[in-house]
């Protein structure tokens, strides 16, 4: 993976302020991408040290396998976020959404 994706990547995800999300392709479309993907390969070997929580699927659903931990951030940062009736949890994009300048 090219390292200057990898860094501009991390860039836009460093910048994204807490109670707030973009969504893989959100962050892609920041450094003039179309790699969703290649944003979420980034997030996967590269992220941990990022608020990886803030990068979530088109859904608002936080990465696989992080729920529960991503859950503890997004309530200590007040995020946005939307129950179903079985209790599964997403972000609410329509009102979390991170927008760069």
């Amino acid at each position: 993976m090219e390292q200057d994706f990898v860094s501009r990547v991390l860039a836009v995800v460093e910048s994204i302020p807490p109670g707030r999300a973009m969504a893989y392709g959100d962050v892609a479309a920041a450094i003039g991408s179309r790699a969703a993907r290649g944003v979420g390969q980034v997030m996967a070997y590269y992220g941990s040290d990022v608020p990886w929580w803030r990068v979530v699927r088109a859904s608002g659903h936080p990465a696989i396998d992080h729920e529960q931990r991503a859950l503890e951030c997004y309530r200590a940062e007040g995020t946005p976020l939307k129950w179903s009736a079985s209790g599964v949890f997403r972000v609410d994009l329509a009102a979390a959404r991170h927008i760069p300048s």
